[in-house]
């Protein structure tokens, strides 16, 4: 948008390539960068899953009972009464459900599926004509049983309002955001399980693939330019520096990664499976998340300062950087905690009826392991600013000045905001 005024929508960072690769320092992190880019693609290379692993630990869990076939079904009446072993002196109620099956070699059958007894199987929700739930089936006994209600409409409306909001608001930025969402999912479900369950190392899977995310995502979100490419040098040495702390801190306290009931259930599974390191993995791809959006704005800020007072030098461009993203910080400071947090409600819930003191709860390692995640993560997010807003303050400060008459940025009259100006732009960023 441009109205008579200078005004630089996007990365902040005017000019051409060729301007900026004049600088020996952009020259060095875009060194920095590309090294890390092969680096990336080679290890997503060497660990590509081959696929043995998971069919292994599927035919492991079907040996274990946990694979079920799944079929879909739609409630047709559900009643309640005595259960078929209720007695004068145990009353006892369940409930019992007919279904009509929509999937499956019996589809169009109609089925009645095992009493539900009200009060110890609770968790299977009131069901009523109409719904469409999930049934396993055993072959061995031929029977179908409720295996959960079918949920997929509601998410993928869920999916299709979030993408509309995205896009309403962002326009082409949002659909770029989209793009590398889908993305990450893609790395995460094709190429993190599956290249662990190979019993390749976690930390390597987890690293290769922030690396990866990283590049995706800033790239595509926010486009080529000296912007990202400093945000994204940044992103990853604060990831690094996740990595070695976290490395660290996890040795010191002994995580050994049995704390969690669900990973009990893995050495069955894969038995070769590093559940610490997978732990560890997890907290690299968990700070991953809000650092982007650190790195970007303080690369953004620095610009913007450097733009408007082109007479700082780098020290002054830092402190006034630093000084802006003290309040990123404050805001992010317990993004983490909060994240860890909220999934770990239940757990909390039942430590805190354990009648033990807060210390010994933090001692557990089901806790322990979020406290050691949440704050090595958090100095991670916190060293970003610093790191990135120095990198960018000596990247913009080597800059030659653009071409044509230089600003004298004491006289230069502010335009005039105007209501466009808040809106999304459909422009080249």
């Amino acid at each position: 948008m441009n109205d008579g005024n200078t005004h630089t929508h996007g990365h902040g960072m005017t000019g051409g390539w060729e301007r900026w690769l004049a600088v020996p320092t952009l020259r060095a992190v875009l060194g920095a960068v590309t090294l890390a880019a092969v680096a990336a693609v080679v290890g997503m290379i060497v660990l590509w899953p081959t696929g043995e692993g998971r069919d292994a630990a599927i035919s492991n869990a079907a040996d274990l009972g946990l694979v079920t076939e799944r079929v879909g079904a739609t409630v047709e009446e559900q009643t309640t009464g005595p259960c078929s072993y209720s007695s004068v002196e145990n009353p006892q109620e369940c409930r019992e459900i007919t279904a009509i099956l929509t999937g499956g070699p019996e589809e169009g059958s109609l089925i009645v599926l095992p009493e539900i007894n009200t009060e110890f199987q609770s968790g299977i929700p009131d069901l009523s004509p109409g719904d469409t739930i999930i049934l396993g089936f055993e072959p061995a006994t031929n029977a179908y049983f409720y295996a959960d209600l079918d949920r997929q409409a509601p998410l993928v409306w869920l999916a299709i309002l979030f993408a509309i909001v995205v896009f309403a608001l962002g326009r082409r930025r949002g659909l770029m955001a989209l793009a590398s969402m889908a993305v990450t999912v893609f790395v995460l479900v094709v190429f993190i399980a599956p290249s662990v369950l190979d019993g390749n190392d976690p930390v390597a899977v987890a690293v290769v693939a922030a690396a990866v995310i990283a590049f995706v995502t800033l790239y595509l979100t926010h486009g080529v330019s000296p912007t990202t490419t400093v945000a994204l040098a940044g992103t990853l040495g604060a990831l690094f520096l996740t990595l070695v702390l976290s490395w660290v801190f996890f040795d010191l306290t002994r995580i050994t990664g049995f704390g969690a009931e669900e990973n009990l259930l893995l050495p069955f599974l894969a038995g070769d499976i590093d559940l610490a390191g997978l732990l560890l993995g997890g907290a690299v791809i968990g700070t991953l998340g809000a650092l982007d959006d650190i790195t970007v704005t303080q690369v953004a800020a620095v610009s913007e300062i450097h733009d408007r007072r082109p007479d700082l030098t780098v020290s002054e461009l830092v402190a006034s950087g630093i000084r802006v993203g003290r309040e990123h910080i404050a805001s992010t400071v317990n993004t983490l905690l909060l994240a860890y947090a909220g999934a770990s409600l239940p757990i909390l819930l039942l430590f805190s009826v354990s009648d033990q003191s807060l210390a010994n709860v933090a001692n557990t390692e089901v806790v322990a392991v979020e406290i050691v995640r949440t704050l090595c993560g958090s100095i991670g997010l916190v060293a970003a600013v610093p790191l990135t807003t120095a990198m960018a303050a000596v990247v913009v400060t080597g800059a030659a000045p653009p071409d044509g008459p230089p600003s004298d940025s004491s006289t230069t009259e502010e335009p005039t905001p105007r209501w466009e100006d808040f809106g999304p732009d459909d422009g080249e960023e």
